[in-house]
């Protein structure tokens, strides 16, 4: 236990092409789940917990930590299971998702493997809408669940998802000519329901895609029936980063290797935002970086990014 905690912090930084870390750990049973590395803060046992009024059920208190407030949500509780008791032998995970930090309590934290997006698939047919899983992945021939954190963040805490008056009037003034698609590739159904509920209003027709390999794939179909680029169909991709089978960075290295589609302009809109690796970005050749999630964010993004192809300059990537 003491080398995971130890080594935690020392792997945040992700190398190699299509590859993640995932920290397993164990929510009230022998069920294995997984967490990037790359949005883990920090392990540790599970300090003493201050209760408030007026918290979700799941939020079990908060801790003090290095000089921050931090609030800490019971996993096991939020995902129908129940609730981790015996917390003095427990652990939380400090992560960091979506610009917050908060801290995840799980009931014992096992080890950091290496591998692979190909390896990590959706969640099998008939897992349901209402399950919390947003993909899954085999280690020594055991099955490790991996969480759909955002799903879990919506429910305990739910985001402004509305983009102010101004920008929308703005934003649909300058794209109302632009009668070209956008593509959102997500694994989450969450997240992607939420980036179309904040697009929904500026009039774009939007395709769905469920991660980078099905994005690709239909990115190649469309551009068949393009004479010269992809961007005579499709004005802007906004693509997640985490994905099963294909991750957003490999997905913007294969879209700048193809003729038809090199012209796209990418935005990564990711969960990854104080650990995020802004050389990886401007290595694969996306055009603009956004944190998850919000609305007038997102809105900017599309308005300076919709109307321009590879031809003309881009602006600076958001920090």
């Amino acid at each position: 236990m003491a080398g995971v905690l130890d080594s935690v912090n020392q792997r945040t930084q992700l190398v190699g092409q299509n590859r993640l870390e995932l920290l397993l750990f164990r929510l009230n049973g022998n069920q294995l789940y997984g967490i990037n590395v790359f949005k883990v803060k920090e392990v540790l046992q599970c300090p003493r917990l201050t209760s408030l009024p007026n918290l979700a059920k799941e939020v079990r208190g908060i801790a003090h930590i290095r000089g921050e407030t931090i609030s800490v949500i019971d996993l096991s509780l939020s995902t129908g299971g129940r609730r981790i008791d015996d917390l003095e032998s427990r652990f939380i995970i400090i992560t960091e998702y979506n610009r917050s930090i908060q801290g995840f309590l799980v009931d014992g934290v096992e080890r950091i493997i290496n591998t692979n997006w190909e390896e990590i698939m959706p969640p099998p047919e008939g897992s349901g809408k209402e399950n919390y899983l947003t993909a899954v992945t085999q280690v020594d021939g055991g099955m490790v669940s991996i969480l759909d954190v955002e799903k879990i963040l919506m429910e305990v805490a739910p985001p402004k998802e509305e983009m102010s008056e101004e920008l929308l009037e703005e934003t649909k003034s300058i794209i109302k000519d632009n009668a070209k698609k956008i593509m959102i590739a997500d694994d989450s159904m969450v997240a992607l329901n939420q980036v179309k509920r904040a697009l929904t209003p500026l009039g774009l027709e939007i395709v769905e895609a469920k991660n980078g390999r099905d994005a690709l794939d239909q990115l190649i179909a469309i551009s068949e029936n393009c004479e010269r680029s992809i961007t005579e169909e499709v004005g802007l991709l906004i693509s997640d980063i985490e994905m099963p089978e294909m991750d957003g960075y490999t997905l913007t290295s294969e879209i700048r290797t193809k003729e038809k589609l090199k012209d796209l302009r990418v935005i990564l809109h990711t969960s990854l935002s104080g650990v995020f690796n802004q050389a990886m970005v401007d290595n694969v050749g996306a055009d603009d970086f956004i944190a998850k999630f919000n609305p007038d964010d997102l809105a900017a993004a599309v308005e300076r990014n919709i109307n321009i192809t590879h031809s003309e300059p881009a602006r600076e990537i958001s920090k």
